[in-house]
């Protein structure tokens, strides 16, 4: 199965269906179930504006399962249309306008945990 490497708290905020789009500066045409893992990278800016969420964020390891629906090229309207659904989760959208990507995670579920090192870009691994 394919899996994306995500910090966090992206991550876990994705697992705990708060943010349904992940940004990249590349886009997919993988359509389909994929692997969230929460990397072991934090962005420690977004760790400090989700604190009162008061979630655990764990780091290195497969957290959830998702299906990625559409690939979306992020443009003004796209970026203010997040913003407006949640500005605190989707203030990042605006970083990707004409350079960037929003892939739509549906179907997300939390999965018991699976310590493992990520990669770059989407990877796969024998998920059962």
């Amino acid at each position: 199965m394919k899996v994306i490497t995500i910090k966090q708290p992206w991550a876990t905020l994705i697992a705990k269906g708060y943010k349904e789009y992940e940004f990249r500066t590349w886009k997919t045409k993988y359509r389909g179930d994929i692997l969230i893992h929460a990397g072991k990278a934090i962005d420690k800016e977004a760790m400090e504006r989700f604190k009162y969420l008061n979630l655990e964020y764990p780091l290195g390891k497969i957290i959830a399962k998702a299906t990625i629906t559409d690939c979306i090229c992020v443009d003004e309207k796209f970026a203010q249309d997040l913003y407006e659904k949640d500005p605190v989760v989707y203030k990042v959208a605006k970083d990707y306008i004409d350079n960037g990507y929003g892939f739509k995670l549906e179907n997300v579920e939390e999965i018991n945990p699976i310590e493992i090192n990520g990669k770059l870009s989407l990877w796969d691994y024998d998920y059962k």
